[in-house]
């Protein structure tokens, strides 16, 4: 019997989560794995899912290539079966398996402390910030069932010497069956849940490994639901939240979905380390709503002959008594907008890399322009959350790392986010002779908005100091062009007060807690957005060299409309004027007509660099997500621009961003670990892939475009004397 019949097993309560897992964390990860197991049972559940490799955590990478990797991962299985996680319910938890000489990321099934199924991952993800045929085989299945031999501990502990090992799925006693898709086999074409559904399976467990993106949860949520709205079944969905130790955020997002509706959904972004939600269904309702698919019924009777090849058969059940209630579809989806989204992310990100690094605090170079200004936003919404959570919970984990990060005595909670901010964030406004009274103010009122320790220096001491140098060494002072200089000495000057400002920031950084009569150190926080990565418009080992970069992977566009958000979200109503405001460097020297106290700089970002931040965005998602070199991006923007920009108007644009973009590649070599949200990122170290020597004339390129410019402009003359 497969799939179940009418009236038996019935009921059944399913759990999934949202884990906090952090890599090769065994001990803490084993704790909050057992933790999910323990709220799953206590809510009746009689199926866990948690996310992909829980037990190492997602993010291993090259450790995934250690023995010891591998071994710790089975010592912790053996714990977690001891421990009675399994005794009454069947878990699926995720970790690296070593098999017949290759490297497997699988799903282990386990009830009653005995292993079911070990199940391999059949499709790897290597696109973007993901590499798993790195560190992995994607399984093939080699038509009849296989058996690994486990580590003689479960043996001796167990009586169990080996575990069916394929891709196979659990039938259990009642016939209820229960299957696994991983992550990236749910956006394979050829998807993992068609053939379960075709095979009778109706509960479908995902443990995924899944980062953050803008707009990524609206994909997964279109996947899931379309899945089982075309083949039926109770689909269930669970993810890493969180920062395991590297550039991405896990953004969670646990879901239950039955025939193609919610029933159940876990936060995106949130402090907890752990999160279980549940529902009970009625398999019957699936059974039902398959039956009444006609082309379902003939591709599922053409499937049946190879069923008793895929089925692991248990004594043992899931099934409810039938008096239970099933649970009914949520009213509501929460996805959040982009701007929180931008915002919420990062803060989770930051708060993960605060509490774990074990340092005592920030320190942000806060110029008062958009790009600081929403680094600092960001830690003010950490804050909040921070303080919400503590506050409603003061014995829990939050309020702890709360205490620990802000070196707080034993029942100590912050009053407000406010008080938070000012043990965590410390901003410093670093002027000079060319900065404006505008930005000044508008750094020091966020400051007092979100509770920063906040300081206001000048630096032109420093910058002369240097300057002496270079004059009494070679007998010449560098001017601006303002002053009668030239544009190389121009270059010098602004990027000297800039690299003078990221020694002075490790210096505070560094100082600020023993001033402040307090231990550790802070994390020097950048803020360079992914258009000026791109562009490459910052100075090389300037404040965009730092220890972290919250917003490294968010345009422009996106950080004013939550700069906008977070000001009427949090009342900080400096950001709306920040966000409004042109954006300048203030690195030459002042215009005299701009030096009121409102006056804006006269250098402008967008008229230096050639270009907008608008069309930077266009650029980067041509070049990135449409795999555009120049002269394909020149073809499609003819097109999206005709009604702007004539074919030598675009050309120019295109040629001076491919110039810009590869003069400057080598700045994306050094840049500072951002934390990942957009698809185009420029990110050299992970995620975008190429070279940082590049022939910057694009010679071949370049002359296509011309020729392509000179037809275009040839049928336009000819269309005039038509």
């Amino acid at each position: 019997m497969t799939g179940g019949t009418y009236g038996s097993a019935s009921f059944v309560t399913v759990a999934t989560c949202n884990l906090n897992q952090w890599a090769l964390d065994f001990d803490g990860n084993y704790d909050r794995i057992l933790e999910s197991c323990r709220r799953a049972k206590a809510a009746g559940a009689s199926y866990r899912l948690g996310p992909e490799l829980e037990i190492s955590g997602y993010g291993c990478e090259d450790h995934f290539l250690e023995s010891d990797t591998f071994s710790h991962c089975w010592e912790t299985l053996a714990k977690l079966l001891e421990s009675g996680a399994t005794d009454g319910m069947l878990v699926d938890v995720g970790m690296p398996v070593l098999f017949a000489g290759a490297r497997y990321n699988c799903r282990i099934l386990a009830m009653n402390r005995k292993i079911l199924l070990i199940r391999p991952k059949s499709a790897m993800a290597d696109n973007g910030n993901y590499r798993e045929s790195r560190y992995f085989t994607a399984y093939r299945a080699t038509g009849s069932p296989e058996e690994l031999i486990l580590p003689e501990i479960f043996n001796q502990k167990f009586q169990q010497r080996s575990a069916p090992f394929g891709t196979q799925f659990v039938q259990l006693g009642d016939g209820t069956c229960v299957g696994c898709e991983s992550c990236e086999e749910l956006w394979t074409p050829q998807a993992t849940h068609i053939d379960l559904a075709l095979q009778g399976v109706e509960i479908i467990g995902n443990g995924s490994g899944s980062h953050h993106e803008l707009r990524k949860l609206n994909q997964r949520l279109e996947l899931i639901q379309s899945a089982t709205r075309k083949c039926g079944g109770v689909y269930l969905y669970a993810n890493q939240r969180g920062c395991d130790g590297g550039r991405l955020y896990y953004d969670g997002g646990a879901l239950i979905v039955c025939n193609g509706q919610v029933l159940a959904q876990a936060p995106q972004f949130s402090l907890d380390d752990v999160e279980v939600v549940t529902a009970t269904v009625d398999l019957d309702d699936i059974r039902s709503y398959r039956a009444s698919i006609p082309s379902f019924g003939i591709q599922t009777a053409s499937a049946s002959t190879e069923r008793k090849n895929r089925a692991v058969n248990s004594e043992w059940t899931l099934s409810l008594d039938s008096l239970t209630s099933p649970t009914p579809p949520l009213s509501g989806i929460r996805v959040h907008s982009p701007e929180e989204e931008c915002c919420l992310g990062p803060a989770c990100w930051l708060w993960d890399y605060l509490r774990r690094s074990g340092a005592a605090g920030f320190f942000l170079p806060l110029s008062g322009g958009a790009d600081s200004s929403s680094v600092a936003t960001i830690v003010g919404a950490m804050c909040v959350m921070a303080t919400e959570a503590a506050q409603s919970n003061p014995e829990g984990p939050v309020a702890s790392d709360c205490r620990k990060i802000c070196r707080k005595e034993a029942a100590w909670v912050p009053e407000n986010a406010q008080e938070m901010g000012n043990y965590v964030l410390h901003s410093c406004y670093m002027g000079t002779e060319n900065s404006g009274i505008a930005t000044t103010n508008r750094a020091k009122r966020l400051g007092e908005s979100v509770g920063s320790y906040h300081l206001s220096i000048k630096i032109d001491v420093m910058v002369s100091a240097v300057i002496q140098v270079f004059a009494s060494t070679f007998g010449k002072t560098p001017r601006f062009t303002a002053h009668g200089g030239t544009t190389q000495e121009d270059l010098a000057l602004q990027n000297i007060q800039a690299r003078l400002r990221m020694v002075t920031a490790y210096l505070f950084a560094q100082l600020l807690p023993w001033v402040r009569g307090r231990s550790g150190f802070l994390l020097v926080l950048g803020s360079a957005n992914v258009d000026e990565g791109l562009r490459g418009y910052m100075t090389k080992y300037d404040c965009s060299s730092a220890d972290l970069n919250p917003i490294g992977a968010i345009s422009k566009g996106d950080l004013k409309k939550m700069l906008f958000w977070a000001s009427k979200q949090y009342d900080w109503h400096v950001l709306a004027e920040i966000a409004g405001a042109p954006p300048t460097a203030e690195l030459r020297p002042l215009a005299e007509s701009n030096t009121g106290e409102d006056a804006e700089h006269s250098q402008l970002d967008e008229e230096e660099m050639g270009m907008t931040y608008a069309e930077l965005g266009m650029f980067g998602t041509l070049r990135k997500l449409s795999r555009c070199g120049p002269v394909s991006m020149f073809r499609k923007l003819c097109v999206s621009w005709a009604s702007t920009c004539s074919p030598s108007q675009v050309a120019e644009k295109v040629k001076r961003f491919f110039f810009y973009y590869s003069v400057n590649r080598h700045k994306m070599c050094t840049i500072t670990p951002a934390y990942h949200a957009e698809g185009y990122s420029p990110d050299d170290n992970r995620f975008d892939l190429r070279q940082f020597l590049y022939n910057v004339k694009w010679p071949r390129q370049f002359a296509v475009i011309d020729q392509l410019v000179q037809e275009a402009e040839a049928h336009e003359e000819g269309k005039k004397h038509v």
